[in-house]
């Protein structure tokens, strides 16, 4: 049997062939979400009390990440050594990887960075509650006086 890894596309507008044609790759990115590869996806939920924000990350266990919060930025990383395999008879291929990976988000000034922020791993995905801050929660409502 034979391996053969082929990165040749017949159509240019597959897998994003015109985007990169005409430049546009990073058109519809901004500094919040990214189409990078090497980055995990996520999701953000925002709640009537709350933020949620959830990472696709299989493969990490719960050591092996960090997250912070430093001036309304939330920092989010993950590594993970490699594993040394003193047998590797009987593989064929061997794709298997660790990576590594690091992403910083601007938080809104909604949310309380005083509060502690609520961190879940279960089945690849990381899960973080951020509170919003009570003041954030009152609608405001002024009176304007007409002259």
């Amino acid at each position: 049997m034979s391996l053969v890894k082929s990165a040749k596309q017949r159509f240019p507008w597959m897998n994003g062939g015109i985007a990169r044609s005409f430049g546009l790759d990073d058109f519809f990115e901004d500094e919040f979400f990214t189409t990078r590869k090497d980055l995990p996806a996520m999701n953000v939920m925002e709640h009537e009390d709350d933020f949620q924000i959830e990472f696709a990350v299989p493969g990490f266990s719960k050591e092996d990440f960090e997250v912070s919060i430093e001036d309304d930025l939330l920092y989010v990383s993950a590594e993970k050594s490699m594993e040394d395999i003193e047998d590797e008879d009987g593989y064929t291929r061997k794709e298997f990887s660790y990576s590594n990976f690091h992403r910083t988000l601007q938080l809104p000034k909604s949310v309380d960075t005083s509060k502690d922020v609520k961190a879940k791993y279960k089945n690849g995905v990381l899960k973080l509650q951020l509170m919003k801050d009570e003041k954030a929660l009152k609608p405001h409502k002024k009176q304007i006086e007409i002259s």
